[in-house]
């Protein structure tokens, strides 16, 4: 291929190539639409994680990420469905359509104004049997899926009018789960209902106070990992052969340690 063609396409071409079934490779014959999916997921991921490891390496994650997108547009491209063009064609205009408070006269005075009239554009053009939240895919973590789902029901006016209605809501189902803590005759499914509300009552909680659930979990499971290690380390034998007062014993020092360093 001649070094002078730009960059973008470049891959194009390499992209067709990998699919060439004259010389092609076997393993990017094989994919298809569905075969692609769980690679998606993972390189989204992975770029989701690169974003904390700095720009090489996020640059580097992009790039798997793009290699995606190219994938699947071939694909769509030899059944004659769409081509990489109309991707970029279609978020081009969509973004234009949706910014008119850049592409057009439209005023506005922060981005919680932007969000709101994004979220209108999109109503706009939903069919009647559509709702605002089909957009958030079910495949999505579950807490950030919440967090999700809860920033469009509160663009539209669903929203509790003050933090301390949200704090309310938390103990409200709090108090409901503990009400059907298991006993004698627990109700297996209810005690997972009321528990499932509380999870999501917290989510809406760090909405609120723009926190990032997902993110946040995934901290505290960082913590807690990084002690245990810890405490592995210095343990004299098998933390299964120790007390829970020993083990906890260990787990104060490895605390007291880290918030010393």
């Amino acid at each position: 291929m001649p070094d002078n063609v730009k960059p973008f396409d470049r891959l194009i071409q390499i992209t067709a190539k990998l699919r060439d079934p004259n010389g092609g490779c076997p393993w990017d014959l094989e994919q298809t639409h569905q075969t692609l999916k769980p690679y998606v997921i993972e390189e989204a991921h992975e770029v989701v994680d690169a974003i904390d490891a700095g720009p090489d390496k996020l640059r580097d994650e992009l790039g798997d990420l793009l290699l995606q997108v190219m994938l699947h547009s071939q694909i769509a491209t030899e059944a004659g469905d769409f081509t990489i063009d109309d991707v970029v064609r279609g978020i081009t205009e969509k973004m234009i359509h949706r910014h008119p408070h850049v592409f057009g006269d439209v005023k506005v005075k922060d981005s919680d104004e932007v969000l709101r009239n994004w979220e209108q554009k999109k109503r706009e053009k939903l069919a009647e049997d559509k709702s605002i939240l089909d957009g958030v895919p079910r495949s999505m973590p579950a807490l950030l899926r919440a967090q999700r789902v809860g920033e469009k029901a509160a663009r539209v006016g669903f929203e509790w009018p003050t933090l301390e209605g949200v704090r309310d809501k938390v103990y409200e189902e709090m108090n409901e789960f503990l009400e059907h803590l298991p006993s004698g005759t627990a109700d297996r499914e209810k005690l997972e209902d009321e528990f499932g509300d509380i999870l999501f009552a917290l989510t809406q909680l760090a909405r609120r106070l723009k926190l990032n659930s997902e993110d946040l979990l995934s901290r505290a499971t960082d913590k807690f990992s990084r002690r245990f290690k810890e405490m592995e380390k210095r343990a004299a034998r098998s933390l299964a052969d120790l007390t829970i007062d020993e083990l906890d014993a260990i787990w104060e020092e490895v605390k007291q340690d880290e918030r010393k360093a």
